[in-house]
């Protein structure tokens, strides 16, 4: 669920996620759980994409949009909290793929 009003904004290469946890479903709609109880999930939902970095004086875009599911590096970013949501504050180049 993308969250609407949303305090932080990020700057150069960061991008704010919020963590999605990880879970399957079997056919009767048993949810089970994928990852042991201490693992930390590596799915997120971009809510916040920071200009991008200056390189050679010219401004390099992220290649992120607000709303995307992606998948990022395990125990990468520093964890936020914003009026008591959790968030990641991640560097884009930690972010592997854009799940569609």
């Amino acid at each position: 669920m993308l969250k609407e009003a949303i305090m932080l904004k990020p700057l150069r290469d960061y991008v704010v996620l919020e963590k999605v946890k990880e879970e399957t479903m079997t056919a009767s709609g048993i949810v089970l759980q994928t990852k042991e109880a201490g693992d930390e999930p590596s799915h997120g939902l971009v809510l916040a994409v920071g200009p991008g970095v200056t390189e050679n004086g010219k401004l390099i875009p992220i290649d992120l949009k607000k709303g995307q599911h992606v998948i990022y590096k395990k125990y990468s970013g520093t964890e936020v909290k914003d009026k008591n949501e959790d968030y990641l504050l991640i560097k884009a180049e930690d972010i592997l793929a854009i799940v569609e």
